[in-house]
């Protein structure tokens, strides 16, 4: 995939550095009547993230809250939201901002952080007072209930069960939860849940409470759809049609799930990969927090029309992801771990697949987001050779993390792989055994794009998505039937091969000559990156000059750009319908035109 572009972005004062943390309330009155609960939401092995929730318990509105506790040495918290965080040595000590303090009776609140080293909290005080269990030994607060199954689906209501949590002092009754937002607290482990809008999606888990009113990690999510009302029509025909989605679009190309929406292109495709987490460590991990799952989203910029609350256990990304499923249930969503950028971390996970595997399907499975993924995809740039690394783990190493990612996901996950198309001679397809891991994925994405462009500054002058060689190709084997060709003799079936489409165009400048086969002084300007241009730009700035190989080129001044066109996409459309691949993907959203003319294109060129 192509190198990420990360605008800069002002995070929101939800998540501040730590050194800034300043500005203390004083001293709150010591309230036995509420309670202060810990839960460890995330851990990526040097670090983790935290939460605590403060619960009013009693009849009286608490004014200010401080919650108190010590860390072992070595453990320690990096930022922090939602609270002011300072320490004493390994005493640390959280206070409410000036617009949380204020907990009604029965109501709660949380605040989190960010922390370093492995250790847990002990020694917990809510105003000077106990916790009341929330992290004294002695009471630790319940398990997970078990993942809820659903029956008696109607046009307006369903019925939930879950299999039981446990606590060492008992559980007294479970909290439900529909897309992250309770709806009901009962003592038994059902619920019929009533008043639901037909034809729609919801996700549910549950959360148990024990004796101290403390509540547990939540259960995994069951996803339920209401029979009844209508909703766009799906894409027609059997193909893939899968676009990446960027988690860094949502800041300097301000493009967010519901782009996917106005511009018409979800009623058009099948998959979306969210692009992408992180491989640290030989482990997956969420890369951008804030993005993914934190960002608040006013109800005009959200897919639903409802906007997110402070609160809510779910923003960001992940959310409008959860919406986007909801109005177009056809849709499936992949993450995408790797990358150009993160790639280096896959030489560490080749060493131990089956490790890796576990971290994946953690990340994919937390009970937060669930239900928004229904498989994984693996972007290694590239397994047993270069890319912005290098890489020397043997041919085998590819496979082998294949077939861990199989083993670990089952046959109820997608799991697929994006990966090179060098179709040259004892180029980067030949360093890896793509033919035996094939058996253990569901589908590959051919990277048949970026063969040429001006990381070769002088030229000469290219396109970067030949569909098929031509006299004078820069580098024999670089075009997409020659990667397709090759990887169909490795074995791998036709059917698990996806055809890529860039919707962005590489370009020159300092070119005086038309045709394909110019020298060139350097890259040409982009929005984004030099070299680089969405394609919704270049159709006006740089028309098309010429086609060649399946694809397009426009020489304007100077410059000299090669992109796909509405035309040429169909054309690959029906080469890849020839070749019996089984779809096409796309590098990314954002390229195409607010109507979703690229989409549209694949969409009609598959059917």
């Amino acid at each position: 995939m192509r190198l990420r572009q990360r605008a800069v972005a002002g995070l929101t004062t939800l998540l501040l550095p730590f050194a800034a943390l300043v500005g203390l309330a004083s001293p709150a009155s010591a309230a036995t009547s509420a309670t202060a609960t810990y839960a460890k939401t995330q851990d990526w092995g040097t670090g983790f993230e935290g939460k605590w929730t403060v619960k009013n318990t009693g009849t009286t509105t608490i004014s200010s809250w401080t919650v108190e506790w010590d860390f072992p040495s070595g453990t320690s918290v990096t930022s922090a939201w939602d609270a002011d965080v300072t320490s004493s040595g390994t005493h640390w000590t959280a206070k409410n901002k000036s617009w949380n303090g204020s907990i009604a009776p029965g109501a709660s609140l949380s605040f989190g952080f960010n922390g370093a080293g492995s250790g847990s909290p002990t020694n917990c005080k809510l105003n000077g007072g106990s916790c009341d269990g929330g992290t004294v030994p002695g009471d630790n607060p319940p398990s997970a209930p078990g993942k809820p199954t659903a029956s008696d689906i109607t046009n307006t209501s369903v019925k939930l069960a879950w299999s039981a949590a446990t606590d060492d002092k008992g559980v007294k009754n479970y909290d439900v939860l529909r897309d992250g937002a309770k709806v009901a607290t009962v003592t038994g482990t059902s619920y019929s849940d009533t008043g639901l809008t037909a034809g729609t999606s919801y996700s549910y888990t549950v959360q148990a409470r024990d004796t101290g009113d403390q509540t547990g990690p939540a259960s995994g999510a069951v996803a339920v759809r209401t029979t009844g009302g209508t909703t766009d029509p799906p894409p027609t025909g059997d193909k893939i049609k899968l676009g990446y989605f960027t988690e860094w679009g949502v800041y300097g190309r301000n493009y967010h799930v519901k782009n996917l929406v106005t511009s018409g292109s979800a009623s058009k495709i099948t998959h979306i990969n969210y692009a992408f987490g992180n491989v640290k460590n030989g482990q997956c991990v969420v890369d951008d927090t804030y993005a993914a799952y934190d960002k608040a989203y006013t109800a005009d910029q959200s897919v639903s029309g409802t906007a997110d609350t402070w609160d809510q256990s779910l923003r960001g990304n992940f959310n409008q992801l959860r919406q986007l499923k909801a109005k177009y249930p056809h849709i499936k969503v992949l993450y995408s771990f790797g990358g150009w950028t993160y790639s280096g971390g896959f030489t560490q996970a080749a060493a131990n697949p089956t490790a890796f595997a576990k971290s994946c399907k953690a990340v994919v499975e937390d009970p937060r987001w669930a239900d928004v993924f229904d498989g994984i995809d693996i972007d290694w740039e590239y397994p047993n050779a270069c890319g912005l690394s290098c890489d020397s783990s043997g041919r085998t190493a590819f496979k082998n993390l294949s077939q861990a990612l199989r083993t670990e996901f089952g046959s109820n996950y997608l799991v697929t792989a994006a990966i090179t198309a060098d179709g040259s001679n004892g180029g980067k397809i030949d360093a890896a055994d793509y033919g035996g891991a094939s058996a253990y994925l569901d589908w590959y994405n051919v990277m048949t794009y970026d063969y040429f462009g001006a990381f070769a500054a002088q030229g000469p002058t290219a396109p970067h998505s030949p569909l098929t060689s031509y006299s004078g190709i820069p580098q024999a084997g670089f075009n997409s039937a020659d990667a397709i060709a090759k990887l169909k003799a490795q074995g791998v079936p036709s059917a698990k091969l996806l055809l890529g489409i860039g919707f962005y165009g590489r370009g020159w400048t300092g070119v005086t000559q038309s045709a394909p086969g110019g020298s060139a002084t350097g890259a040409a300007p982009g929005t984004y990156e030099a070299g680089i241009e969405d394609y919704k730009i270049l159709k006006n700035s740089c028309p098309v000059t010429g086609t060649i190989a399946g694809t397009a080129y426009a020489h304007c001044g100077s410059n000299w750009w090669s992109y796909d066109t509405p035309a040429t996409i169909a054309g690959k459309m029906t080469w890849a319908k020839n070749q019996g691949l089984g779809g096409a993907f796309f590098w990314e959203f954002s390229g195409d035109t607010g109507n979703g003319e690229l989409v549209g294109a694949i969409n009609s060129g598959l059917n």
